[in-house]
């Protein structure tokens, strides 16, 4: 895409990135890719805000000097030191020699630590301001989300949030980069869910202390380094993260996660037993298969939803380890405060409800029935996994 102004002597110079499969090495994009989104500001002083992984450092710098000679800028700011926002750093620093890298005090060492680069740094205080001319720069420092060293630029000139990952979401641009006239804004929104939900909530409370530290300021455009840049309504995003953080400590909303895996398909078979009584009780769960499912888009509803059930059969005296990887992953990403039934057959002996309890030991998750059964589903097994199923929703508020 060719560069886009959002403001006055303001531009968006990024870049997509479609051939990157997996983001952070973790998270799969393959189909839709992600943006690096940077932007520039051309005043007295010209001021080029966050970059772009170094892959794209041909595409990047065709971006820039679009606008701009690199040897022309004055400052860069680095919000967040992730190399899909640094990862240029060293050649633009080649080229653009006098311009002063503006970031927090952290990641002044992180500069040195990542690209070698120890000089031509400056680091700006929280709330510090930055005049370029024309343009009113403040400086917001947001510990945690999800960096330590992160901060925010906010333009008092233009009332842009430039907010790095904060707001961020996956998907590259096909065709705008503006909410406003995006005509798939529910798969932006699903998809900064899910990147909410891999990347930033295990810092769900320092999204909420950054969301209040920075309600003050009058926002017209939110302009995130990955995703949808929101114009028309900047509140939507920032609402969707505060309800998305809330979850942290609310345990979510009224909603089922059912995850499963079936070795031979006995617990398969209870599986749809005990999804048939939650449906009935007034829910539709939503369903993964724990071995055929990454975990990225099993997360999402893990983090969305109250209730969570666990169907996955004991195996060698533990738990089915696609499950537990799962469970693992989950725990990692600090899903916290739910309510959870299991269910699964073993063999020669029981032990995955066990290992349940000693995974989500530390969560705060109330389960509350687990249903062991050797070998097959019989017909009074299979009435017992769809009362439970049944019972089930209906505890979820």
């Amino acid at each position: 895409m060719s560069e886009v102004a959002i403001g006055d002597k303001t531009y968006w110079v990024g870049v997509n990135d479609r051939t990157t499969d997996l983001f952070e090495g973790l998270w799969p994009i393959e189909g839709i890719g992600v943006s690096y989104n940077s932007y520039i500001i051309k005043d007295t002083k010209n001021v080029l805000i966050d970059l772009a992984k170094a892959i794209k450092t041909d595409d990047f710098f065709d971006q820039v000097t679009n606008i701009i000679d690199l040897d022309k800028l004055d400052y860069i700011i680095i919000n967040h030191m992730e190399p899909d926002h640094t990862g240029v750093i060293k050649t633009l620093r080649m080229v653009a020699k006098n311009a002063e890298i503006l970031c927090t005090p952290k990641a002044v060492n992180m500069l040195r630590e990542f690209y070698g680069i120890s000089d031509g740094i400056r680091a700006v205080k929280d709330g510090e301001t930055l005049s370029t001319g024309n343009h009113q720069l403040q400086f917001y420092h947001v510990p945690f989300v999800h960096w330590p060293e992160t901060m925010v630029t906010f333009d008092a000139t233009t009332n842009v949030l430039f907010s790095c990952d904060a707001f961020g979401g996956y998907g590259a641009f096909q065709g705008t980069i503006f909410d406003d006239e995006c005509t798939q804004l529910d798969f932006y929104t699903k998809e900064s869910l899910r990147y909410y939900s891999n990347i930033v909530a295990k810092f769900s409370n320092s999204v909420l202390n950054a969301i209040n530290k920075l309600s003050g300021l009058t926002i017209k455009t939110i302009a995130p380094s990955h995703g949808l840049l929101w114009r028309k309504d900047p509140g939507k995003i920032v609402q969707l993260y505060k309800k998305w953080a809330e979850y942290s400590t609310s345990g979510g909303e009224k909603g089922v996660t059912l995850l499963y895996g079936s070795m031979y398909g006995n617990t398969e078979t209870m599986m749809n037993a005990v999804a048939q009584g939650i449906s009935d009780g007034g829910i539709h769960p939503e369903i993964y298969d724990v071995a055929r499912t990454h975990v990225s888009y099993m997360l999402p509803s893990l983090w969305k939803n109250k209730g969570v059930v666990i169907g996955a059969p004991t195996y060698e005296v533990s738990l089915f380890p696609y499950m537990q990887a799962a469970l693992e992953k989950a725990k990692l990403k600090t899903v916290k405060n739910k309510k959870a039934i299991y269910f699964g057959s073993y063999g020669w002996s029981k032990g995955a409800l066990k290992k349940v309890n000693e995974i989500t030991e530390g969560l705060k998750w109330e389960i509350l029935e687990g249903l062991e059964f050797p070998g097959q589903v019989t017909p009074e097994l299979y009435k017992q996994g769809y009362e439970m199923g049944k019972r089930f929703a209906r505890s979820i508020e």
